[in-house]
């Protein structure tokens, strides 16, 4: 990423002022370099349109790359984005009930792979603050004992509640002024909507954040005569006719992946080593990938009586 984009998201994006300060003349420097003979001084863009018209002719002239010239622009098109279109969606969260203990939380937030966990009292509508994995960690350091004997609910950071028609834009401006890193987003009645990080807001603008372990994974992967493994984003028509088993309507009704069939059943999002059984085989969740740490793959075991009925056919 060359100065000249350095120098424009900070402007753009509001940061501080007295970081960016020495990149604002390289700005200045390659507006004076596309108009010859024209002088600009410091503060010179009135308004958006200028700023977008500068960046248009520098990638034309080959001072701005192709995907830094769609980087400048995302920035620009996030006063129009809304954080409902950012977010998490509410069905794809992962939180934990205040009354578990530390033991617990420390559990989820391992196999998880997150941080940060929103923590609930009764339902997914009354978030009552954020469990940071350092926190609890420190206190189970401190006494051991705790582990067993103190909740989640002890152990809250307070939540920061936004809702979902707020543009991105300003919930970025918010987190960096607040020092935000999770906002919980809220529909117009106020229940949970979903959740967004800063990543969510700042990979809008630079692109999706891929994993270095994120390949291409085989829709199914036969391993011995009773074990496979699938992907998740195999459709579900497809997963029971290799599997040779009838889905029940009930269960197959609007899902369309293995891994919306396992969150269904689950009642939440699928963890690693999170287990359900249907239809005569068992579905286990593997690794994650991404930085939404979705889950990629299940182990899928027929139980010993699909396995007979296989055998006999």
């Amino acid at each position: 990423m060359n100065y000249f984009l350095i120098a424009l998201i900070a402007f753009l994006s509001g940061f501080s002022a007295i970081f960016f300060r020495p990149f604002s003349k390289l700005i200045v420097s390659i507006a004076n370099a596309l108009t010859p003979g024209q002088r600009f001084k410091t503060n010179i863009f009135k308004n958006e349109e200028e700023l977008r018209e500068l960046v248009d002719q520098a990638h034309e002239r080959g001072l701005v790359e192709e995907d830094e010239h769609e980087m400048i622009h995302s920035v620009f098109d996030l006063g129009d984005t809304l954080v409902r279109e950012l977010m998490v969606p509410r069905t794809e969260m992962v939180w934990i009930e205040g009354t578990k203990n530390l033991r617990q939380g420390l559990s989820l937030a391992l196999r998880s792979g997150y941080t940060r966990i929103p923590v609930i009292k009764e339902n997914l509508d009354n978030v009552i603050g954020i469990a940071y994995v350092k926190d609890l960690a420190k206190r189970v350091l401190e006494d051991h004992a705790r582990e067993q004997s103190e909740l989640v609910e002890e152990n809250l950071r307070k939540a920061t509640f936004v809702p979902e028609n707020k543009t991105a834009s300003d919930l970025l401006k918010e987190m960096q002024r607040n020092q935000i890193h999770m906002a919980i987003v809220v529909d117009e009645y106020g229940g949970t909507a979903g959740l967004i990080t800063i990543e969510d807001i700042i990979e809008e603008i630079v692109g999706e954040i891929a994993d270095e372990y994120d390949d291409d994974e085989k829709p199914v992967e036969w391993l011995t005569e009773s074990t496979a493994r699938v992907a998740a984003k195999l459709n579900i028509e497809d997963f029971a006719r290799e599997l040779k088993i009838e889905i029940a309507d009930s269960a197959r009704e609007d899902i369309d992946s293995v891994g919306g069939l396992v969150a269904k059943v689950l009642g939440r999002v699928p963890i690693p080593g999170s287990t359900i059984s249907i239809s005569g085989v068992k579905l286990t969740a593997e690794r994650p990938i991404g930085r939404r740490h979705r889950i990629s793959t299940f182990l899928i075991e027929r139980l010993q009586a699909e396995v007979d009925a296989v055998l006999e056919q």
